[in-house]
């Protein structure tokens, strides 16, 4: 699961809510073994994703670098050709 989790600084243009978000809701998946709560753990398991997503967004925004901001699409670009290089796949 946390194999999703990508790093979120110093890109152009700058990470959104939903990222945060994201990357917040597979941390709570990771940590507290479920992928879906029960009903009995869904209040519990929000609320730590909404923490988990202020605490992240306040880390976000206090973070500073003199480096240049990365590209996304280039970022992605070298994700997909080390994944096809790894797994043997074709390059799209």
């Amino acid at each position: 699961m946390c194999r999703n989790i990508k790093p979120l600084f110093n890109f152009e243009p700058v990470v959104t809510d939903d990222e945060i978000r994201a990357a917040s809701l597979q941390f709570v998946r990771k940590i507290s073994g479920f992928t879906e709560p029960s009903k009995a753990n869904e209040e519990a398991f929000q609320r730590a994703v909404e923490e988990v997503t202020l605490v992240a967004r306040n880390l976000m925004d206090s973070l500073v670098t003199n480096a240049e901001p990365r590209n996304r699409e280039v970022e992605l670009e070298r994700a997909r050709i080390k994944n096809a290089k790894r797994f043997g796949t074709k390059e799209s």
